[in-house]
C-alpha cells in the first residue's frame, strides 16, 4: 500500500436544529461517567463503497449529512455542548458537568486520502492511516472542556467513503454510541427537510442514573486535574481483524457446552474463553502467572427496576475473572468458558448497587496503565450493536473500523460480522511478537478457518 496522508478539506460546527427546554439545563454525570474522565473518546466508523450512480454528488451528500446531524442533535443535545468544572476547596472537590451555556456544536470534518478500499481492507493488519480517519486523536475525555464532545469525519477515498465518529466516553458507552449512530442514519434515510422536529424511533433518555441516597450531583475528590490526568501512551501494537463464520462459532459453542454438560454457555462466552486461552499461550507466561479476562457488561437490564434500553450514558462494568496460565492451558476450554458464564450470570442488581455505593464513598477514575494490566485481555464492544444497519444512502458498509482510542496489549473489540447470521469479527491488539504467536496458534486459527471439527 502506498504511503498516503489524510488531507483536511473543510471543517465546521453543527448545532442542534432546535433547542428544547431540556437542552437549556446542565447535565450531571453518574459514577460510571465520571470514572471515564481519563480515558480516550470512543472512535468507530464504517467504510462504504463509492456509489456507482453518476448523479452522486459529494457536495449534496455532505449537505444531507450535516442537515440530518443537526436534526439528530436536537434529540442528543448533550453531544453539541462542552464540559465545565466547578472547583471547591474545603474539602477539595470537582463538579464536572455538561454546560448548556457553551454549546458551539459538534465538529464536522470533510477530508480525503489517495487510497482505495482495497488498500484499507486487503492487508492483514489494519493500516495505521485508519487512525487519521477520526478526529480527537489521542484526546482524553477531560479535553472535552475545550474540544467538541462529538466529531464526525467524512473521508473520501478513491473508490469509497469512510464515516467516522468520535464521541466523548463520559457521555456514551458502546450501546449509546451506536444508538446515536443508528438514529443519525435513520434521520438521514428519512430525507425530511422541513422546519419540523424529525422524530426518531428510539428517543434517548438524557437524565442520568445515580445510586439511591446520593446525588443528584456527584463530585470527584480532587483539588486539581493534575491529580488524576494520566494520558495513556501504549507501546507499538499490531492490530488485526479476525473473522469468524456463524458455522464455526456454532461448532465452538457446541463443543464448549458439551464439555460442561450444559446448554447455558453463550457463543460470546465460548469465543472469549478461546481468545483468553490462546492469547495467554501466545504470551508464553509461566504456569503460575496470574492472568485475567475482563468482560464489559451492560448493566441497563440488570438493575431492578431496569434502566431503559435508550438510556444515554455509561452503564457498563468491566467484570474480571482470573486464572493462572497453567490452569487455562491444562484444563479444557469448557472449564474456562464456564468461569466466564458464572461471572456474567451472577452479576445483578445487588452487585451493581454495591459497586456504585463503594464508588460514591471512595470515588476513583480509570487509569489505563493501572486498570488494564499486561497479563489480561479486555473484551469490549458487542456483536449485538447494529453497525451495518447504518447505510446513509450508500448501501451496506464494507467494514467497521476504529481509531487510536483505548487500545493496549490484549484489547479485543467485538463486532457483528458483515454477513450477519451470528458471524463475528474480532479486532485484536497485541505486541508484535505475541501477535505473531497468536497467528501461529493452531487452536485459535482452526476456529478462524472453520477447520478440524470447528
Amino acid at each position: 500500500m502506498a504511503s498516503a496522508s489524510v488531507n483536511i478539506i473543510s471543517d465546521c460546527f453543527i448545532k442542534p436544529k432546535f433547542m428544547t427546554e431540556q437542552a437549556k439545563k446542565p447535565t450531571y454525570f453518574s459514577p460510571w461517567d465520571l470514572a471515564m474522565i481519563n480515558v480516550n473518546y470512543i472512535q468507530k466508523g464504517l467504510l462504504y463503497p463509492l456509489p456507482n450512480d453518476q448523479n452522486f454528488s459529494i457536495t449534496t451528500f455532505l449537505d444531507d449529512l450535516k442537515d440530518s446531524l443537526s436534526a439528530t442533535l436536537t434529540h442528543f443535545h448533550p453531544l453539541a455542548a462542552r464540559l465545565a468544572t466547578l472547583k471547591q476547596q474545603n474539602p477539595p472537590s470537582l463538579t464536572i458537568f455538561i454546560n448548556p451555556d457553551n454549546s458551539p456544536g459538534a465538529r464536522f470534518i470533510h477530508s480525503s486520502v489517495n487510497l482505495t478500499v482495497d488498500d484499507i481492507l486487503t492487508p492483514n493488519d489494519v493500516p495505521l492511516v485508519v487512525q487519521s480517519f477520526f478526529d480527537h486523536h489521542k484526546a482524553i475525555d477531560h479535553d472535552g472542556h475545550e474540544q467538541s464532545l462529538l466529531s464526525v469525519q467524512v473521508t473520501e477515498l478513491i473508490d469509497g467513503i469512510f464515516i467516522g465518529c468520535s464521541i466523548n466516553h463520559m457521555l456514551v458507552d458502546g450501546a449509546s454510541f451506536w444508538h446515536f449512530f443508528n438514529s443519525w442514519s435513520e434521520v438521514f434515510q428519512s430525507k425530511r427537510k422541513n422546519d419540523l422536529l424529525d422524530p426518531i424511533s428510539r428517543p434517548p433518555v438524557i437524565e442520568r442514573w445515580v445510586p439511591d441516597g446520593s446525588g443528584p450531583i456527584l463530585t470527584l475528590p480532587f483539588a486539581h486535574e493534575d491529580e488524576f490526568i494520566d494520558r495513556p501512551y501504549p507501546p507499538v501494537l499490531r492490530e488485526r481483524i479476525f473473522r469468524f463464520s456463524s458455522d464455526s462459532l456454532a461448532k465452538l459453542k457446541a463443543k464448549v457446552n458439551s464439555e460442561c454438560n450444559t446448554t447455558k454457555i453463550s457463543t460470546l462466552q465460548s469465543l472469549s474463553a478461546l481468545v483468553w486461552r490462546c492469547v495467554t499461550r501466545a504470551r508464553r507466561f509461566p504456569a503460575d502467572k496470574e492472568t485475567g479476562c475482563r468482560l464489559a457488561v451492560n448493566n441497563r437490564s440488570r438493575l431492578s427496576p431496569p434502566l431503559p434500553e435508550n438510556y444515554l450514558g455509561n452503564c457498563i462494568q468491566a467484570m474480571r475473572v482470573t486464572a493462572t496460565a497453567g490452569e487455562l492451558l491444562e484444563r479444557s476450554i469448557g472449564w474456562t468458558a464456564w468461569r466466564l458464564h458464572e461471572l456474567v450470570v451472577n452479576h445483578g442488581d445487588k452487585e451493581i448497587r454495591e459497586y456504585m455505593d463503594s464508588w460514591v464513598k471512595s470515588p476513583f477514575v480509570y487509569k489505563m496503565g493501572v486498570f488494564f494490566d499486561g497479563n489480561s485481555i479486555q473484551m469490549g464492544s458487542s456483536p449485538r450493536f447494529d453497525m451495518y444497519g447504518n447505510e446513509f444512502g450508500l448501501g451496506k458498509g464494507l467494514a467497521v473500523l476504529s481509531g487510536y482510542a483505548n487500545k493496549f496489549d490484549g484489547k479485543v473489540t467485538l463486532y457483528a460480522g458483515r454477513e450477519g447470521g451470528g458471524s463475528m469479527d474480532l479486532e485484536v491488539c497485541m505486541l508484535p511478537e505475541n501477535m505473531a504467536a497468536l497467528e501461529s496458534d493452531e487452536e485459535f486459527m482452526s476456529v478462524v478457518r472453520g477447520e478440524n471439527g470447528f
